[in-house]
Formats: structure tokens, sequence, C-alpha cells
């Protein structure tokens, strides 16, 4: 139980169920609840590898703050062992995806999603460009699904998705900001400060339920 545990504290699970939970409801619109699981079922695959990558990267500087919620830091899994974890859910999620109801083109781009997560990890939150991922993410999860049913995703769907996936980025980063920037992890809400992004991520809020409002065909 507890590895069972550590694994889904280093899955990030809350922002995992409410990325799945989304996927699940557009599944419902574009297709009906059957293949909707199905695509949830996938899409919370892939978001499990971007948590489990962020937290074993993230491992050491983690362990320099004595960061004890984090499952490594505590001891409830070792590195090895989620190192075997994300060998296994890797190919199973790009399967998953591939194969189900996103087809090979609307899998293809959500899983261009989860390659984003990967780089945001690996070095995009290193630099100035660090809402670039997010942004590109979060477009690409509802627009994978209008895709797999040969719908051209409407600007309002991949545009409100990738300024909402912006506003996430500098609300997830602030609580852990001054500790970054001791790290020298600086990434754009890092450079700016703790005041300034969060006057950038109501702005983005903002403007991403302007994007969803002003869209004359709804949902």
């Amino acid at each position: 139980m507890r590895k069972l545990q550590g694994l889904r504290k280093a899955s990030h699970f809350g922002p995992t169920l409410i990325v799945t939970t989304i996927g699940f409801l557009f599944g419902t619109y574009y297709w009906w609840e059957g293949p909707a699981y199905v695509i949830a079922f996938g899409i919370f695959c892939g978001q499990l590898i971007v948590g489990w990558t962020n937290d074993l990267y993230d491992y050491q500087d983690d362990l320099s703050h004595n960061r004890t919620k984090k499952p490594l830091v505590a001891g409830l899994i070792t590195p090895s062992y989620l190192r075997k974890w994300i060998y296994f859910m890797t190919p199973f999620a790009f399967f998953a995806n591939l194969f189900g109801p996103l087809g090979i083109n609307g899998g293809l781009v959500y899983m261009l999603g989860i390659a984003c997560g990967l780089a945001y990890n690996f070095y995009f939150k290193f630099t100035f460009a660090s809402p670039l991922p997010y942004a590109i993410a979060f477009a690409a999860l509802p627009s994978s699904i209008a895709i797999s049913k040969e719908i051209t995703p409407p600007t309002w769907m991949w545009l409100g998705g990738a300024l909402f996936g912006m506003a996430a980025h500098f609300i997830n980063v602030i609580k852990d900001m001054d500790q970054d920037q001791q790290s020298g992890i600086n990434g754009l809400p890092q450079r700016l400060g703790k005041k300034r992004s969060i006057i950038a991520a109501l702005v983005l809020i903002a403007l991403g339920a302007l994007t969803l409002w002003v869209n004359p065909q709804g949902f």
C-alpha cells in the first residue's frame, strides 16, 4: 500500500484527475459515455508519465529542500521503482491512445501534449519559454478528441485551452517560486516574480473565459 500511495502522490494526482475529467467530458460530447471512459483511461495513463517523470527529475532538488511531502523524499518509493513504472507506462500509454477511440491522428495529437509535458520537465521550466509546453498540451487535449471524429478543432477550443494552460503554469509555480529560484529554475514566472505571475495568471484566465464566451456556436 505504501508503494501504491507513493505512485499516486508522484503522479500529482489532483491535476492528473482534473485533466482526465476534462478529457472524459469532451469524450462524452464528441462520442458517448462508453468510448469516453476509454479516452479518459488513455489520458490518465499519459498524465501519469508526466507526473512521475517530474518527481523523478526533481528528486535531488526536492531532497535538498527537504520536501517531505514528495513520495521519493518521504521514502514511500525509490527512484528505481518509479523509473520501472515509467518504462512500463510509456509504451502502454502510446498503445492506449493510438489504438483507442482517439485513433492514430487524435492519439498523436494527445501524445504531442504529453511530449510537451516531458519537455517542460527536462528543459523548458528553466527557460523564458516555460509557458509554451503548457499552452500546447492544454490545446492538444480537447483538440485530439475533436480530431478523433474528423472534426477540425474550432479556434475557441485550442486557443482557450492554450490560455488556460498558461494560466495553470503560473498558478502551479507560485507556491515553490522562492525555492525554485534558489535551485536555478528560472522559467518565466520565476523571472516575473510572484506578484506579476499572479497578475499574468488572472489576465490569462480572463482571456480564456472571454474566448469561450465570444464563441457563437456554444460548446
